[in-house]
Order: structure tokens, then sequence, then C-alpha cells
């Protein structure tokens, strides 16, 4: 048995995509019979909740983010543990940080989703980016096993069981999906739940998925009304994708999701690192994308609404929408590639799998 140690955080202004994206990952370690261990610097009761329910170890490190304290800790982590590898999820975490992190002698993941050049100092990179096999990785983290493609978005068992049902047209598809993510950090979910409601088609039924971490969860939850719900924290995720014939969702982790079970999908783009995978999948034709950045709450919410509208009223639309997404092939064993890539032997180097591993 491999203990593998989850570097990842987790607050209200990060949001909670980093740590649920590896939790995705720790589940399909321990189906193989390793132990994965979550550290953090930051998090919040609704993930520490979540992790502890789930069965999984989590503890907490010395800060700041990316500083001394916490490589420091980090690596103690590491050895007294007896951890094989590491995965690293974030973006404060500094060139420095991730150069004494493999000093370590782990082996070292490193999730990016922007590819910008900057140094990565890992063992393996993962990008689940339509077009993430088209960035500069080999320049970024020479020699490194690259696990690039929508093959390898991290999705969690829930939706992995989802993904292997009948898939359901969107005639029989009567819910409008709305998520932003854990935290939902710009505060969209409750403007945008207000703006649909004023106009909610009939036999449309709007469900709002919000995050326990969200600090405005009680306020949204309290929108709820005829043919408007709302869940927090919702242990159904994957079913309720499958039942969706549209949903508005952050163009964050949960895309993976949406694509697996084929949900035409509006994108909302609320943070710089969601620009181009959104715009990517937007390509592939099973979704669409707007940018919230730099809008007031409420504006942003009557572009969404719009947008969402008039696609659900577009049910040939959807159907195409729904039909591309299925045409991608992606079998949601994203988190089992992973898992198996960090544990498995190290490819030779100069190896082809060494490499580069994408799968579209």
């Amino acid at each position: 048995m491999a203990v593998i140690l989850i570097r990842a955080d987790a607050s209200p202004t990060i949001g909670t995509g980093h740590v649920m994206r590896c939790l995705a990952v720790a589940e399909a370690l321990r189906d193989q019979g390793h132990e994965a261990l979550f550290a953090a610097v930051e998090s919040t009761p609704a993930i520490d909740r979540r992790l502890t329910s789930d069965g999984f170890r989590h503890v907490s490190i010395a800060g700041p983010v990316g500083e001394a304290a916490d490589l420091a800790a980090t690596r103690s982590l590491l050895r007294r543990e007896h951890g094989s590898a590491v995965m690293l999820d974030g973006y404060r975490f500094g060139e420095a940080y991730r150069a004494g992190l493999q000093a370590a002698g782990a082996r070292v993941l490193a999730w990016d989703d922007l590819g910008d050049g900057t140094p990565l100092h890992a063992d393996l990179v993962v990008n689940a980016a339509p077009q993430a096999a088209a960035l500069p990785y080999d320049a970024m983290a020479p020699g490194a096993v690259l696990l690039l493609g929508p093959g390898y978005a991290p999705l969690r068992r829930e939706v992995r069981l989802a993904a292997q049902a009948q898939r359901l047209g969107i005639a029989e598809r009567p819910v409008l999906l709305v998520t932003f993510g854990g935290s939902d950090p710009l505060g969209l979910t409750g403007p945008v739940l207000e703006a649909l409601a004023k106009r909610r088609p009939d036999g449309c039924r709007i469900v709002a998925i919000v995050g326990g971490s969200n600090p405005r969860a009680a306020e949204v939850a309290g929108l709820a009304g005829d043919g408007l719900a709302v869940e927090i924290d919702c242990p159904r995720m994957g079913a309720l994708m499958a039942e969706s014939g549209l949903a508005v969702s952050a163009g964050g982790g949960t895309m993976g999701e949406l694509a697996v079970l084929a949900v035409p999908t509006l994108l909302v783009v609320t943070a710089d690192n969601q620009a181009t995978a959104s715009s990517d999948a937007a390509e592939l034709g099973w979704s669409s994308a707007v940018d919230a950045r730099g809008r007031q709450p409420t504006e942003a919410a009557g572009i969404i609404a719009e947008r969402a509208l008039a696609l659900w009223a577009d049910a040939e639309q959807r159907q195409r929408m729904q039909d591309a997404a299925a045409k991608l092939a992606l079998d949601g064993e994203g988190a089992v590639r992973i898992a198996c890539a960090l544990t498995g032997p190290a490819p030779k180097s100069g190896s082809a799998a060494r490499r580069r591993t994408a799968l579209a």
C-alpha cells in the first residue's frame, strides 16, 4: 500500500475545486488499495466534513500557503507518513516551493490549468482541458508524464456510476441545473436563480446546487419555491446531472462531469484559469460560454439567464449539444487513469509514454 499526500486548499475566496478534483483521484487510489492523506493550510468546515464522511484523513499544516513554513510542514508530513508521492493542486505554489517539494524525493503530480510556461518541477502533469496537448509542458516539466485531455477529467465515483446508466434524451430531461461550485466566489447563484425564476418555462424544474462552503448558502436556500429547488452539498450530483436538459455551470472542474453525462451546458467563466478550457469546450459543440468576469453579479446574472432561457427554448439545439458530447466518447475513468499513473512504475527516461500521454 502506498501513501499519497494531497496538498490542496479550499476557502470561500478560492473555492473548493482543487480539493474536489483531488478527492476523485483519492477515491480511485483507495479502490486500488492505497491511502490518500489530505493536507491543507486553508480549508472550510464543509470540506472537512466531506473528507471525514468519505473516510479520508485530513490534517491542517502551517502557512501561509506556498511559503517556507508550508513547504517545511509538507515535507515533514511526507517523511512522517512515508509518502511515496504527493499531488499538488493550487495557484499559490511558486517555483521555489515546487522545486523544494520535488527535492524531497517523492514523486510529484502537478495539476495545471494554465500552461503559462511556469516551471512545474513535477514528475507527472495533469490538465484535462481539450487543447491541453498544445501547451508547452515539455518545457514546463521536462521528462514528466503528461496526462492531458478530457480522458483525464477526474470524476467522482457518483458521477462515474451515473455515466454507466442509459442516457436520457433531451425530452426526458426536465431539470435546468444551476451550479457555481463549492463556494461561488462571485456570488452569482442567487441573482441567476432570481432572474430565471421570473421567466421559468412551463415544465421546467430549476434546481440549484450550492456548496456548503458558500457563505451565502442560507440566503440562496431561501429562494426555493414553486418549481425552484435548492440543495446544499447535494449527495446525488451524478443522478441530478443525468436528469438535466441544460446546466448553467462555472467553467471549472464540473465541466468534465457534465461532458461525460452529455449535459448541454452554458459555461460561465468566473476566473481567468477557466477561460481557455471553456472556450475549447464550446468549440467542441456540447457547450456554450459566457464571460462573467468584471461584471456586477446582477448584470452578469441577467446575461446568463437570457442565454440559458434561449437555449432551453431551443430543444433542437440542446439535442445537438447532447449529441456532440456523446461523440466525445468519454468513459469517465480519468481519476482511475491518474491514480494508476501516479502509483505505477515510472516510465523509462526518453520513452514515448514518459514524454506525452494525451487522451482526447
